[in-house]
């Protein structure tokens, strides 16, 4: 009788281990989301005093308008990403994939901004996507970055290396750029995919990457820059009363500052980074103090939209659930 008794004792046993190992990996998960979550708004915190009054100096519909674009630029980084990790499998909808892309973004508020991919791959994996899926859309979305920073960042490497000569360094960028370009040539990035799901010992993905999508990824991704530098451009541009000459150089600054930001990765957000490349495009425009408050008042932008757009999206992926259901198009889940 206890031989006939053993076997069901130890196969109770297997599911009890394996729920209690996911209960701990789905606390982890609040923990980390509590914590960056926490980071972002301690940064908004901390830069409210130092912005204030600049804030109040500002027009108000001139204000408005430039976080919007700080909104639109957020949307289309998300796209950016959005269309490589569909292009990638079954696509799995705006509503998930935002939230997947934008919660897990926050994690870029802690030290080491590589918590961003982690949680990205976390929220990706519950939401029913391989974790190598997520982990190969999120790697070619930051080359796809870097190559698109390149490319809008023309529009104002020549006048940041005329204005300050401590900036000669920058057009030493451009020798990544052929690089870059060849990781992005479709049948090399599928190579790439297909090597990195063999060393992760999971099966290759049944979809190649396309040209269309790289094409698709990095135009939104150049939308998302042309949106940052259309909110600079309407912070900064006071004294030329939003003259058009100033705008390439607001969209190439912005462009430069956050290619600074993910070189920067030490940093949370890349804090520090983006606002030296800001001072140093709009002081000979309005002064260093004005420009220092300007890139301060930007920061601010910039973490109001990261929290707000992360909430949206995290309402919208609970009705994407409740109007589709779960979703099914990753067979590969083990962890």
């Amino acid at each position: 009788m206890t031989d006939d008794t053993r076997p069901p004792s130890l196969d109770s046993s297997a599911p009890s281990s394996s729920s209690r190992r996911a209960a701990v990996v789905n606390v982890l998960r609040w923990v980390l989301l509590a914590l960056v979550i926490a980071a972002a708004v301690w940064q908004l915190a901390v830069n409210w005093t130092t912005v204030i009054h600049t804030v109040g100096s500002l027009q108000w519909h001139r204000t408005l308008l430039s976080f919007l674009f700080v909104l639109a630029g957020v949307a289309c980084g998300t796209m950016s990403w959005q269309v490589l990790v569909d292009g990638l499998g079954v696509p799995i909808g705006i509503g998930r994939g935002a939230q997947i892309f934008l919660v897990g973004q926050l994690g870029k508020y802690l030290p080491g901004s590589v918590w961003a991919y982690v949680l990205q791959i976390e929220l990706g994996r519950k939401a029913g996507l391989a974790r190598a899926r997520v982990f190969a859309a999120t790697l070619f979305s930051v080359v796809v970055a870097v190559v698109a920073a390149l490319l809008a960042g023309s529009l104002a490497v020549p006048q940041l290396t005329a204005d300050d000569s401590g900036l000669s360094w920058l057009p030493w960028l451009y020798l990544v750029l052929p690089f870059a370009l060849i990781l992005l040539y479709p049948p090399a990035l599928t190579a790439l995919v297909r090597f990195g799901f063999k060393i992760l010992r999971r099966p290759r993905p049944d979809h190649p990457v396309t040209f269309w999508v790289v094409v698709q990824s990095v135009l939104w991704a150049l939308g998302s820059y042309i949106s940052y530098g259309a909110h600079l451009w309407l912070l900064g541009d006071t004294h030329h009363g939003l003259t058009l000459g100033p705008l390439g150089l607001c969209i190439g600054t912005m462009a430069l500052g956050m290619l600074a930001g993910i070189v920067g990765f030490l940093l949370p957000a890349g804090v520090g980074a983006r606002e030296l490349v800001i001072i140093a495009a709009l002081s000979p425009l309005v002064g260093i103090g004005q420009a220092t408050a300007y890139a301060a008042v930007s920061r601010l932008m910039f973490i109001a939209s990261d929290l707000l757009s992360a909430g949206g999206a995290a309402g919208i992926a609970v009705i994407a659930r409740r109007r589709k259901g779960a979703y099914h198009g990753d067979v590969d889940l083990i962890p």
